[in-house]
């Protein structure tokens, strides 16, 4: 075990109204290549910082869609998958609302399309991985919470 390496990564289920940013990542994505996914990234750290997991998807979210997003966010949850058997993600999720922008995509090397779907259409989307329907559903109940 001690061979493996480990990645923090973060993403963003994004909310406008009753609609939610689903992106489609290039075809030339190392990491599955083509699926729908929420927007995020890895963590980069280079010195001693607060809010580290905020400051990545924001810098994550203007780099790959350039949108402004509200704060504070809120978590979803966290899960861990192993890539390449060599590496393992630990991948944490946040709820955060919409500010500003027009989503687009900013580097077809990572996102092909950009698309806000209510969750009614993302859960019938043939197209939309069952694990990715799951995390909104989930991100969707804590938004709706009193």
């Amino acid at each position: 075990m001690s061979d493996i390496r480990y990645i923090v990564n973060v993403e963003a289920v994004i909310y406008k109204g009753d609609q939610y940013l689903i992106t489609k990542r290039s075809e030339k994505e190392e990491h599955a290549p083509g699926i729908f996914a929420n927007t995020g990234g890895k963590v980069e750290v280079t010195k001693p910082q607060k809010e580290v997991l905020e400051n990545t998807i924001i810098r994550e979210i203007k780099e790959e869609v350039d949108l402004e997003l509200k704060r504070p966010f809120q978590y979803v949850n966290s899960k861990s998958f192993f890539l390449d058997g060599k590496e393992l993600i630990i991948d944490i999720i946040f709820l955060c609302e919409y500010k500003s922008g027009t989503a687009i995509c900013k580097d077809q090397e990572e996102i092909e399309e950009v698309h806000w779907l209510t969750l009614a259409e993302i859960k019938e989307h043939p197209d939309i991985e069952y694990w990715l329907q799951e995390t909104i559903e989930m991100a969707d109940k804590k938004r709706r919470q009193p």
